[in-house]
């Protein structure tokens, strides 16, 4: 079997399988790829032709920009042209420091069919942050939205430097990418263990370390994440997660795209919980995953006042409160799954019994 076949075979195993956890437990095993490009050989073949929205952003003030599989396939194609022809190939290293904008998920998508390494930057990252990534980080490219330029002002000598704005100095426009031929070739073979992907760890208690993410580790490890998310081709999925960091890779590109499903955004300046909770309701989200913190600022609201069409909500990225968890499920009638609980031990007999 090819490996993307054998990538299609276990994706669509775990979505037949969504609603009985034992059978997939017994019964699933992660593919053997060898060659494998998850953009080329899997989103592009999903995404041909296909209008269903992909990515599916909302602003603040009602703006609304809905863009569909085969554009996200178009675009992506036209950004790695783009890319390629400003020096950007297999094995160069591309930091990107974007907000939630279309920009993001486009570059994501171009530098993994050019086979380049990507580290997604948190948009708070300061001026000496930004130095030591691009030096040990290797970095070769620079995608920078235009207000942080002034961040890479004596760091990014000898670097391609392309910002999503207008181009000024040594800033190459992105929007010339709107130029590129559509059509797009890669040049050579993807392995499973190219690398794919470069985070920094968050450095609270010592310096950032690098983490090396490989193109089979993230888009094939993310079928459990779309599992565990409960994903199926018609969800709307909310992520709340800020650009930079690991989740928003996880939740806001790998696993909706793995089920094959819509990607959604909210952009607002700062967390309103009404307003938030409205747009959950008035646009059908389907299924949302948020931090605890988002949660407890949810549950000071009327939850009951929202008519909503969720069908399964997560916690992530720290313990959630029981409290907080009862009440959603009080009001919606859903249980807030929490991905940080520990799995609860098996019971004395079965053990006794497995010792046999």
């Amino acid at each position: 079997m090819q490996s993307a076949d054998a990538f299609k075979a276990a994706r669509q195993q775990l979505l037949d399988l969504r609603e009985d956890y034992d059978r997939a437990y017994e019964t699933f095993k992660w593919p053997e790829l060898d060659e494998f490009n998850w953009a080329l050989d899997w989103f592009d073949d999903y995404a041909k032709d296909n209008d269903k929205i992909a990515l599916w952003l909302v602003d603040a003030d009602g703006s609304d920009y809905r863009y569909s599989f085969e554009q996200m396939r178009q675009r992506s194609n036209q950004v790695a042209n783009f890319l390629r022809g400003n020096g950007l190939g297999r094995g160069d290293t591309l930091l990107i420091m974007l907000d939630n904008v279309i920009e993001l998920w486009e570059t994501m998508l171009a530098a993994i069919k050019l086979g380049a390494v990507v580290i997604p930057a948190s948009t708070l990252l300061s001026h000496k942050d930004l130095g030591d990534r691009l030096a040990r980080g290797g970095v070769t490219h620079i995608l920078a939205a235009e207000e942080h330029v002034p961040k890479f002002e004596g760091v990014a000598e000898g670097l391609t430097r392309i910002v999503a704005g207008e181009p000024s100095g040594q800033w190459i426009g992105y929007g010339a990418s709107q130029q590129s031929p559509v059509k797009f070739e890669p040049e050579g073979v993807t392995h499973a263990t190219d690398p794919m992907l470069l985070y920094f760890t968050s450095g609270t208690t010592s310096l950032p370390k690098l983490v090396l993410h490989t193109h089979q580790s993230y888009p094939v490890g993310s079928l459990s994440t779309m599992y565990w998310l409960g994903l199926q081709p018609d969800d709307i999925h909310f992520n709340i997660s800020s650009p930079g960091w690991a989740k928003h890779a996880w939740s806001n590109l790998f696993a909706p795209w793995d089920a094959g499903c819509t990607v959604f955004i909210y952009r607002q300046p700062r967390f309103d919980a009404p307003a938030t909770l409205q747009v959950i309701a008035d646009k059908g989200v389907t299924c949302m995953c948020a931090p605890p913190t988002v949660w407890r600022m949810l549950i000071q609201e009327d939850l009951s006042a929202y008519d909503v069409k969720l069908k399964s909500l997560v916690g992530a990225g720290e313990p959630l409160n029981p409290e907080v968890i009862s009440r959603v499920e009080k009001l919606w009638g859903l249980r807030i799954r929490d991905a940080t609980a520990k799995p609860k031990p098996q019971p004395r007999l079965a053990t006794r019994q497995l010792r046999k």
